[in-house]
């Protein structure tokens, strides 16, 4: 699920250190993780109706030609056929929708200075002129030398920075969950378009280029929530061309007729046994934003003697941690040798509200974290955390919370919070709540599942106190937060 740009360049990293760089001793042998027994229980809430075209297969571009296309193959956007009708999903969309698109040129070997464009062209589904809005838009390159070009390259950052007049994000997905999650919308995506029917309008052309990178190779995230008062079809498109200017708009509609750019990463069948290959996703999902208000069954509220307690983000297939949950997003078309499912809901927003109610008779403190267990499809009893920091990142983005506590020259209300886990990493806290007796205070918590991330997360209520918890009886026992121990 990771993104393949740590994946090539990690290998020509390692390529520099050669016979004249010292071998660095054994690292000692890791620790086994260890178990932290709490409540894993599955998320409340639902994905939307709303589609997304999710454009990510591949996800490391090796040709011109078609990425993703809505269009009718055998009708085109003039009435005539687009050639081959395989390489077309058929699949219009009106009213609200969203584009994810995410992709890496490695460069061409025969020249240190290519550039590899991507165009999302349109056109009406019909015979009467379309406007399509966009209500938001961010993009980003991993690496840049032109200014004009926003960027966002992979930093090492601390696990936890709050985010400030100055953003912070590392990684293109980072920068576009963020900006996005902010309802920004880019200097390179215009208000929005009229598409006159009958013929093919280009939306947008980004460049992807390699010129100045050592090693040459980089990515492009785009994300866009759009709005159409009618039918339109979309599509993404591959091209080559000049290093310093888009090419000639006349390519676009023959690649368009053309085939579709080589896919990559084939999946494992749906229900086959063995290790499984999520693929990368390359179709029409159904759902782009997961929202749910996390209570205690039947009641208005959630009791704080519910902590510990966790909730997956972004559970998947094989990965539910024991919830038996999967929240993936289902594909309402695909091509065939890609992904059967949105694996990750990249790009998905999660908008999840806790109203807390201290039911207790003392002062009860819990500590808010979004956190990255180890992977697992069993029910443990608990998260496995690992003792030894792990080098796979798993997570790079943001974090939205409102409610918790106010903090020394911070206001207690809406805060954001850039995070850095890796693989099998506990919290840290978000920050925290306290409520007195009978108090009750309502937190919200808000995500786009970033692209570079690697699922499942969880977000774990934890006490930050021992809380009275009711035993046997009606009696009141003293409940902390369980000890971590090795499965």
């Amino acid at each position: 699920m990771k993104s393949l740009l740590s994946t090539l360049v990690l290998p020509w990293l390692g390529a520099l250190g050669g016979p004249l760089l010292a071998q660095p001793a054994a690292a000692p042998a890791p620790s086994p993780p260890l178990l932290r027994p709490g409540t894993v229980a599955p998320l409340p809430g639902r994905l939307d109706a709303v589609p997304m075209l999710n454009d990510n297969n591949p996800e490391v571009i090796k040709g011109p030609g078609i990425l993703l296309s809505t269009f009718d193959g055998r009708r085109g956007f003039d009435g005539r056929p687009l050639g081959d009708p395989a390489a077309h999903l058929n699949t219009a969309v009106s009213g609200p929708f969203e584009l994810f698109s995410h992709h890496i040129f490695a460069g061409s070997p025969e020249s240190l200075d290519s550039t590899l464009w991507l165009a999302v062209v349109a056109a009406p589904r019909g015979d009467t002129p379309v406007k399509l809005r966009v209500v938001a838009g961010s993009t980003a390159l991993s690496q840049s030398v032109d200014a004009a070009q926003p960027s966002a390259p992979f930093l090492p950052l601390p696990a936890l920075m709050e985010q400030g007049t100055t953003p912070i994000y590392a990684g293109p997905g980072s920068r576009v969950a963020t900006e996005l999650l902010d309802r920004q919308r880019s200097p390179l995506v215009p208000e929005g378009w009229t598409l006159p029917p009958g013929q093919l309008s280009t939306l947008l052309v980004l460049p992807l280029p390699v010129r100045g990178l050592d090693p040459l190779l980089n990515g492009r995230n785009l994300q866009l929530r759009l709005h159409s008062d009618g039918p339109v079809d979309l599509a993404t498109l591959a091209a080559f061309g000049p290093v310093d200017r888009p090419p000639d708009p006349a390519v676009w509609t023959p690649l368009l007729e053309g085939g579709l750019s080589p896919k990559e990463h084939s999946p494992s069948p749906r229900g086959a046994s063995g290790p499984m290959i999520y693929s990368r996703v390359s179709g029409v999902q159904v759902g782009s934003v997961w929202q749910g208000r996390i209570t205690d069954p039947g009641q208005p509220t959630l009791s704080v003697r519910r902590a510990p307690i966790s909730w997956p983000i972004s559970a998947l297939e094989r990965g539910t941690l024991g919830t038996g949950q999967v929240q993936t997003a289902p594909l309402r078309s695909f091509y065939p040798g890609t992904a059967w499912a949105a694996h990750g809901n990249y790009g998905v927003t999660y908008d999840i509200t806790l109203p807390l109610r201290n039911d207790t008779s003392k002062p009860v403190q819990l500590a808010l974290a979004l956190e990255s267990p180890l992977k697992t499809d069993q029910a443990l009893g608990g998260l496995r955390f690992n003792t030894t920091p792990a080098r796979a990142v798993m997570f790079r983005g943001t974090v939205e919370v409102s409610g918790l506590d106010a903090v020394t020259g911070r206001a207690g209300g809406r805060r954001r919070f850039h995070l850095v886990q890796r693989a099998g990493q506990e919290g840290p806290a978000l920050g925290t709540v306290s409520l007195g007796a009978g108090q009750q205070r309502q937190l919200r918590v808000r995500l786009i599942y970033p692209a570079d991330a690697t699922p499942p997360q969880v977000l774990s209520l934890l006490p930050v106190a021992p809380l009275p918890a009711t035993a046997p009886g009606g009696a009141v026992k003293q409940s902390g937060t369980p000890p971590a121990h090795r499965p």
